[in-house]
């Protein structure tokens, strides 16, 4: 036992060791009733008893053949032969090479050898080194207390992203002790942790989903046959075309809440796609090769994602070998929708979480197929760009400035982690757009019945990862008493839409189908829960749970008691930080041998949960009983009305006695022969009749400990009978939180509802930009509505206008509005009309990508390529600035290629906001372009003010010096930026007449949608080039000045 003490004091780092700790101090760090026998009849401990003849029967000895015992030496190791602890961590350190090994070493975890060396000063623990036997060298060690576990998880797996593999004792019984050739505990990883596979750990963010996504692309590509050629008549550029239409599957869960998604994308859609899912960890396939090999980790790597590759044989597995997985099988009408992609992907997922567990058994639900037509694109561009679900320079999720932190207010966790995934990928299906607006403009019109639902939805408990835990098999007495909270809400909440919805008669057909609350009320499942409900409340014990919670602190602050001494002389302030709350505030206020059990028991459950407890109690009553009659009758012998029988940890069942006078009224005849502890004002004494009603009473109560243990377990087999309804009920509670949070929205905000329909119109009045305009109010200041009608007459609008006069808002908020409308939120405009858009791209700001070697312009060009090759009729695109990153002459002849490729070949609808005046001038035939600007007022003082509200026509002047001297340049560069300015003002007009007259004589017509365009314009020539797809020139003009 001092073996316990003395490895926390070495893990602490003490130079010293304080005098030895009396060893019936002890007994309360050995969970009752795993302790010697010996240490219950005080210090004295037997070494050998008198001489015994056992005899045994023939019959009873075991009959066959012999097991063979278990090997204990180490099976690859032919160096030192480590003690038995060592030798079980080494060989685990061997078989899970790839992790880092957790060893549970009775109530601390450790490392060895060099893992120890290697993460214990990461982890800030010391490094000791563990005694071997004799000539052997020392191991290397260090370790935390048992408590702490979660902590240094979210360092290793969070923050360093490792792998942890826990090894947890198991104690071996008397026939498992033989085989193993007398070891008292086996030790056997029983989990793998890694940043995709967290279930329950404290450290996991409750807003947002913990993905673990599997990417399998096709098998076997063939270049040329998808390129259409022969490999000799391939180019680069075929080459990288044909490989973007690659089909690749993905599946992901969330194993904290049972998700399992899959769908089928291509390599070209592969970057949004993982940005929108936002995963943890990302599988890959350890058979992959090739270019699609390294696509595939260039696109996870940049990213930023962790990556990990499973064996390929595991992606061979059918759908029907998910069912033992699953909470219900994938019915067979189904199962065909899912291509071959993403049946390997799904395959190599489910197994690799089941070696991760270790074989435990999993409850998923069924896996849903996402397909692109049913949701918005929102490519990793836009979505970092326009801000959606983070800021661009913090890059925190949900932070202040997204769109995700404006537009949230939920009450519930799960009801955040829906938002932000109905957010990312907004419904492209008009039906399912018109259910959530409905709903939203129901409850905006009723506030007491939001408030009401409001208040219910605070008292639920995250019920999605709630369930999944006892799925697994993790779930506690105090999970099932958050499931009844959670239950009695939904059963609240159901009342109230009742209550809510008005009465019709059952023939008024359509009601059901028009009434938002009562499409949801009829998705609930109430009774089987309701039922749960009940049975968990006549079970559980909630004052008996809490005053067991208590106990539990107090006894974890014991725990570590022997060490107080050394963290209060020697630890630093971070020492603290993990200990329990009682340790750090009080600290230990009694020694080991002061401490005493409670006279009352604290139960978790209620004595009538089951006959067999009933039973129990009943007989532990009646043993009380005899205690009372016990203590009356050793009073009256011995005079000592103090007398009391007690359990003392280290010295057992004992009388006694407090008070000086009742101390001396104590005769040798009352002690029975044995005397225990004795000071001038209390005094212990052993009485063989306490002592053997001492012995009965712990073992009810051993008995009853265990069958608490047994319901426990039959309570969490009828959670996970009801799986799919607890699951179903909590999702409707999700939809009606996000339905609540909307309406409480518009009504904040002054959003409207939106009207989608299939048109390509965009048309919204009194356009504003929901994040900008919630800042600029906190500064006092007011934010300029605008309108924009883009869409079937004037498909593209070319936006002009000065620095800091609002064009990039203007396009962000246009933007923003579609993709809050269809999300199923009110927009913040004061009128808005909008066809659905199946795609949104953007591309706005400048970064760079050195370590890619990716200039500022080279990143703005792979942007600008992306949407020019995947933006269809029916999607919505802003642009901001296209081609400032080079000369302004190589600038025009980008941002027109790029102009006249939308409006002639994709056909969206486009705001595109330029400094390049000429473009408007080059863009003057374009029969559904329009052009629009900001302005400037300036005063006859010098003054000036920004008009951000936008008219029709072209703005010529940006403004860039007013800009410059609000920035705070010097006075000398700003004089010297307008000398220059004034010098080459009029050969800039020059350059646009000539730009103008070039472009005339131009075939434009005969451009496809693959051409290029450069133009030069300086010198004593200006031309303007296009080709084809073999890169022949189809026309040229040129003139001189």
């Amino acid at each position: 036992m001092r073996n316990v003490v003395r490895r926390y004091h070495r893990l602490l780092g003490a130079r010293t060791w304080p005098r030895p700790w009396p060893i019936n101090h002890l007994r309360c760090l050995i969970p009752w009733p795993r302790y010697s026998p010996w240490l219950e009849t005080g210090t004295a401990v037997p070494i050998r008893g008198a001489k015994s003849k056992t005899t045994v029967k023939f019959d009873d000895l075991p009959q066959g053949p012999l097991e063979p015992m278990l090997d204990t030496t180490e099976d690859e190791d032919k160096g030192p032969t480590y003690p038995t602890v060592v030798r079980q961590a080494r060989n685990n350190m061997r078989k899970f090479d790839n992790c880092v090994v957790l060893t549970r070493v009775g109530s601390f975890y450790e490392l060895y050898f060099e893992q120890a060396t290697e993460y214990g000063p990461l982890l800030n623990l010391k490094v000791a080194q563990k005694r071997s036997k004799v000539g052997l060298p020392s191991v290397p060690m260090a370790g935390f207390p048992f408590f702490q576990l979660d902590r240094f998880l979210k360092i290793l797996v969070q923050d360093l992203s490792k792998y942890v593999a826990v090894s947890e004792e198991f104690a071996n019984d008397p026939s498992n002790k033989v085989k193993s050739g007398g070891l008292m505990f086996d030790r056997r990883v029983t989990r793998i942790i890694t940043p995709g596979t967290l279930i329950d750990e404290k450290f996991m963010d409750p807003d947002e989903n913990n993905f673990l996504l599997a990417v399998q692309p096709l098998e076997h590509v063939d270049v040329p046959q998808l390129a259409g050629g022969q490999p000799e008549e391939l180019t680069g550029n075929v080459i990288e075309s044909a490989l973007n239409s690659v089909p690749v599957g993905l599946a992901w869960l969330d194993l904290s809440t049972g998700e399992f998604l899959t769908q089928s994308t291509n390599l070209s859609t592969l970057p949004s796609a993982l940005a929108r899912i936002g995963a943890k960890e990302v599988i890959l396939s350890d058979g992959l090769h090739g270019s699609v090999k390294e696509m595939l980790s260039g696109f996870v790597e940049h990213d930023r994602r962790l990556l990990t590759y499973h064996p390929a044989k595991y992606a061979e597995l059918p759908i029907s070998a998910w069912a033992s997985m699953l909470e219900s099988p994938v019915p067979l009408a189904d199962e065909a929708a899912f291509t071959p992609e993403e049946t390997s992907a799904g395959s190599m997922l489910l197994t690799y979480v089941v070696h991760k567990l270790q074989g435990r058994d999993i409850r998923l639900q069924p896996p849903q197929r996402r397909r692109d037509s049913e949701t918005m694109n929102i490519d990793k561009t836009s979505l970092k760009g326009l801000e959606v679900l983070a800021t661009s320079k913090e890059g925190i999720s949900g932070g202040k400035g997204s769109l995700l932190h404006t537009v949230r207010r939920t009450v519930t966790r799960s009801g955040s982690r829906l938002l932000k995934d109905w957010i990312s990928s907004p419904s492209a299906s008009l039906p399912v757009i018109n259910a959530r607006l409905d709903l939203v403009s129901h409850l905006l019109q009723e506030a007491q019945l939001r408030e009401e639902i409001g208040n219910e939805l605070r008292r639920s408990s995250d019920c999605q990862r709630l369930v999944q835990r006892f799925s697994l098999g993790r779930g506690d007495a105090d999970d099932l008493i958050s499931l009844l909270r959670t239950i009695e809400t939904t059963d609240s909440i159901a009342a109230i839409l009742q209550r809510a919805t008005p009465s019709k008669s059952p023939a008024e057909s359509g009601f059901e189908a028009t009434c938002p609350l009562q499409r949801l009320s009829c998705r609930f499942s109430l009774d089987d829960p309701r039922a749960l409900a009940h049975r968990i409340s006549s079970a559980i014990d909630e004052e008996g749970l809490l005053r067991n919670h208590r106990k539990e602190e107090t006894e974890s602050a014991r725990y570590v008691s022997a060490a107080q001494d050394v963290l209060q002389s020697e630890a630093s302030a971070a020492h603290f930080g993990g200990m329990p709350r009682a340790v750090r505030v009080k600290g230990v206020q009694q020694s080991f041998s002061e401490q005493e059990t409670d006279e009352e028991d604290d139960w978790i459950m209620c004595r009538t949960a089951s006959p067999v407890l009933q039973g129990l109690h009943d007989s532990l009553s009646k043993l009380r009983q005899q205690k009372e009659h016990l203590t009356v009758m050793l009073r009256n012998q011995t005079g000592a009305q103090s007398l009391s029988l007690r359990y003392i940890a280290g010295s057992g069942h004992v009388c006694h006695v407090k008070g000086v006078k009742d101390v001396r009224h104590i005769g040798r005849a009352a002690l029975d022969g044995r005397s225990g502890r004795a000071t001038k004002s209390t005094r212990t004494f052993y009485n063989s009749d306490w002592t053997d009603l001492g012995a009965k009473m712990d073992m009810v109560k051993f008995q009853i400990r265990a069958e608490e243990q047994q319901v426990l377990r039959e309570l969490r087999e009828q959670v996970v009978m009801n799986l799919v309804k607890l699951r179903q009920n909590a999702a409707v509670l999700d939809e009606l939180d996000i339905g609540c949070a909307f309406a409480n929205l518009a009504e904040e905000q002054g959003f409207t509802r939106p009207m989608l329909n299939n048109s390509r119109k965009h048309k919204i009045i009194g356009g504003r930009h929901p994040t900008v305009k919630i800042g600029l109010e906190e500064g006092g200041k007011a934010f300029v509505k605008n309108d924009c009608f883009v869409g079937e007459e004037e498909r593209v609008w070319l936006i002009t206008g000065p620095n800091m006069g609002g064009k990039s808002t203007f396009l962000r908020q246009n933007a923003l509005i579609s993709i809050l409308a269809q999300t199923g939120c009110f927009v913040p405009a004061e009128h808005a009309e909008l066809g659905i858009v199946d795609q949104i791209f953007s591309r706005v700001g400048s970064a760079d990508d050195l370590f890619r070697d990716q200039s500022t312009f080279m990143v703005e060009m792979l942007e600008t390529a992306i949407i020019l090759r995947q933006a269809t009729s029916r999607s919505f695109v802003i642009m901001d600035e296209i081609g400032r990153g080079t000369t302004p002459e190589d600038g025009v002849a980008i941002a027109f290629a790029c102009l006249h490729h939308l409006h002639h070949h994709n056909q969206c609808r486009t705001l595109f906001a330029t400094h390049f005046h000429v473009l408007a001038e080059l863009a003057k035939d374009f029969e559904q372009l329009a052009c629009y600007c900001a302005d400037v007022a300036e005063g006859t003082d010098g003054s000036f003010s920004y008009v951000h509200r936008l008219r029709r026509g072209v703005n010529k002047a940006s403004h860039a010096l007013k800009v410059a001297r609000l920035a705070g340049l010097p006075e000398k560069a700003i004089r010297m930026a307008e000398t220059v300015l004034a010098r080459l003002g009029p050969a800039s007009a020059t350059k646009c007449h000539l730009a103008r007259r070039l472009y005339e004589s131009t075939p434009w017509s005969t451009v496809n949608a693959e051409a290029a365009v450069t133009n030069y314009i300086g010198g004593r020539k200006q031309s303007f080039v296009d080709v084809d797809d073999d890169g022949k020139q189809i026309g040229n003009a040129m003139g001189n000045k």
